[in-house]
């Protein structure tokens, strides 16, 4: 019974530390109803056990997760590489006992695609493999030295800012090289990992817990491209239901439904006001058979905005059904405006 009790203790504090560092003993004190010295006993223990560590702040301790296990390895773009061949002598045998079933896949689907990736795109020399993982996670991060990948997209499809090109990303369906590449590795890896990074130049993408981010920071600039991937030893998502989710109703179980995070098209110091933005964000969804527009923390869109998607879009594409979520009560009233002109959109649950 006491070993249960332990055990359930140390599960609480490995699962909350990232979040808690400084209050982890506090919590624990609280949830488990034990005292403060019972609680730093148990996070002793983690120490002792190397699955935790400890650093000092002015006024507290702070607990982090230690990392457990680290490689590293560096490929030539030149080499006859294949991803599969590089994931079964050196990635596997690092991660292998350390996942379940479902993390093993989701590892294995977002390595081979981004390193695959890597090796056709980056136009490149080295591409640099590292395995990270602490008590909770599994970390992969492929970087290479190639153009980068924003810059890539942009060019290729003469887009007039590399940050169009990140939005673009965002949707799925996109490729410089469609006869061997069908562009949907990033749009699914970055929806089954519980945190996906991309910096390249200034700009990052991050997608953590169903949320998207565009950061623009001038100060660093990351040369080629660089891919974070994490996941838990033992999640409970499944690749297969990130393909389903936006597969077709019917039996082909095609890429039909694509995610587009509205506030990836909102520039810094811009609002979402005019056609020509609602046209950008919309390029190329003709691809697919619904569109989820997500306006999570985007404040506001003006009539024009909206009129385009909702009234516009909607009517010249009778097939293809439009749908939202997120949509705080201001941008709600100007959709609606929107489709009380003639639109035809479908509202999402």
């Amino acid at each position: 019974m006491q070993r249960k009790r332990s055990k359930a203790i140390h599960d609480f504090i490995l699962e909350r530390i990232e979040t808690h560092p400084l209050d982890i003993s506090a919590m624990v004190t609280k949830e488990f109803g034990i005292s403060r010295q019972a609680a730093c006993r148990h996070m002793r223990q983690l120490v002792g056990n190397g699955f935790i560590e400890t650093s000092k702040t002015s006024h507290h301790v702070k607990y982090e997760l230690k990392e457990l296990e680290s490689k590293q390895y560096d490929f030539n773009v030149k080499d006859p590489l294949e991803e599969d061949k590089v994931w079964t002598a050196y990635v596997k045998p690092v991660i292998t006992n350390f996942t379940n079933a479902n993390a093993y896949d989701i590892l294995y689907y977002g390595f081979t695609e981004i390193f695959n990736n890597a090796l056709d795109h980056s136009e490149g020399e080295i591409v640099n493999v590292t395995i990270s993982i602490d008590a909770n996670n599994i970390k992969l991060v492929v970087k290479d030295d190639g153009i980068g990948i924003f810059k890539k997209i942009q060019g290729h499809f003469d887009l007039d800012d590399s940050r169009h090109a990140l939005l673009e990303l965002s949707k799925g369906k996109i490729t410089s090289d469609p006869e061997r590449h069908t562009g949907e590795g990033i749009f699914f890896a970055s929806r089954m990992f519980d945190c996906f990074f991309i910096w390249s130049q200034y700009l990052s993408y991050i997608r953590h817990s169903d949320d998207d981010w565009l950061l623009e920071y001038r100060a660093i600039e990351h040369i080629g491209t660089y891919v974070s991937m994490r996941i838990r030893h033992n999640t409970n998502k499944t690749s297969t239901e990130v393909f389903e989710k936006y597969a077709s109703e019917a039996n082909d179980y095609g890429f039909t439904r694509t995610h587009v995070p509205v506030n990836l098209a909102l520039y810094e110091g811009e609002t979402l006001v005019s056609r020509s933005q609602a046209k950008r964000l919309l390029a190329r969804v003709d691809r697919f058979k619904e569109v989820w527009l997500d306006f999570k923390d985007v404040k506001s869109i003006g009539p024009a905005f909206a009129d385009e998607i909702f009234r516009v879009f909607a009517k010249a594409h009778p097939n293809i059904q439009l749908f939202w979520s997120n949509a705080n009560p201001m941008v709600e009233k100007m959709i609606h405006r929107a489709m009380s002109n003639g639109g035809v959109p479908t509202i999402t649950p």
